[in-house]
């Protein structure tokens, strides 16, 4: 079973930063992909940026240029590094983690909790 964990998030004023980090633990072979999802009050959620082992990334385009993901192979980790924040960057952010059991297996995933992101002045 695989746990993720987030942390990071917070009240910022437009213009600010934050820097959010997804930590994958428990039992798997290999990580396929991490991202970072986000909910604003009364939308769909969404994803906002993506990487995965494969060296594919994605932002939607509304973060294209502010948000940057990384990752720490080492610890299982992911941060989302995120500038200039707007208002409409409010959201619940929640991490995907796709894990491998084998080589082989397909990817199975695992969500956390959800940290809360708000802009406002």
């Amino acid at each position: 079973q695989v746990q993720v964990a987030e942390s990071g998030g917070g009240s910022v004023q437009p213009g600010g930063s934050l820097r959010l980090s997804c930590g994958a633990s428990g039992s798997f072979f290999s990580i396929y992909a991490m991202g970072w999802y986000r909910q604003a009050p009364g939308k769909q959620r969404e994803l906002a940026a993506q990487f995965t082992s494969t060296g594919n990334l994605y932002y939607v385009d509304s973060v294209k240029g502010r948000f940057t993901i990384s990752r720490d192979d080492d610890k299982n980790t992911a941060y989302l590094e995120m500038n200039n924040l707007r208002p409409e960057d409010t959201a619940v952010y929640y991490c995907k983690v796709d894990t491998l059991s084998t080589a082989y297996a397909r990817p199975k995933s695992a969500w956390g909790r959800g940290t809360q992101v708000t802009v406002s002045s």
